[in-house]
């Protein structure tokens, strides 16, 4: 009897090593299955709100293991419709990354979305998705261009965020990389 295996403790490592394992590996931190994105690391962040292919392989390793695809080198044996669904989802999720990089920056407002466990958020992507299209994010009142900003329908206001972006990523990087 002294070795009892804890099977649910075997099935949550082995859940949280598919998930996560490339991520530790390839980040360096150390996450779990209730990991949100304002638990991530500047590094990591920063690393994850990069454009195009440089983050697309953690984002795909991270979702098809959440829904049990393989890793991302498995993406193009996937059939069109399963591709769609990580393409739709690491959209999403490389969206919330960067609202969170500039809500640490305090150019947005808390947004609510940011509160989710990643793993859930990739799990009921559907379901986030609709919430968080509700609730896109605010500049704060504090940045320069709040005033542009509020005379903005909300349809406007989510592309002007987005433009916000490449600067978002340069600001961030000083932020994160000069405290080294």
């Amino acid at each position: 009897m002294d070795n009892v295996i804890d099977i649910n403790a075997y099935r949550h490592r082995v859940l949280k090593e598919r998930i996560f394992g490339p991520w530790h590996r390839r980040f360096g931190d150390t996450f779990h299955l209730k990991t949100r994105l304002r638990d991530l690391s500047g590094r990591t962040l920063f690393l994850l709100a990069q454009p195009g292919d440089v983050s697309a392989e953690p984002f795909y390793d991270l979702i098809m293991g959440v829904l049990d695809m393989g890793d991302a080198t498995d993406f193009f044996y996937l059939d069109d419709h399963q591709k769609m669904t990580v393409v739709d989802i690491h959209m999403f999720l490389a969206d919330h990354v960067r609202f969170e990089m500039m809500q640490r920056l305090s150019w947005l407002k808390i947004h609510s979305c940011l509160a989710y466990p990643i793993v859930s958020m990739v799990e009921q992507f559907g379901k986030f998705r609709s919430l968080c299209m509700k609730h896109a994010p605010e500049l704060t009142r504090s940045h320069p261009d709040y005033p542009a900003f509020s005379r903005l329908n909300p349809m406007e206001k989510q592309v002007f965020i987005r433009k916000m972006i490449n600067d978002a990523l340069a600001s961030f990087q000083r932020q994160v990389f000069s405290d080294r």
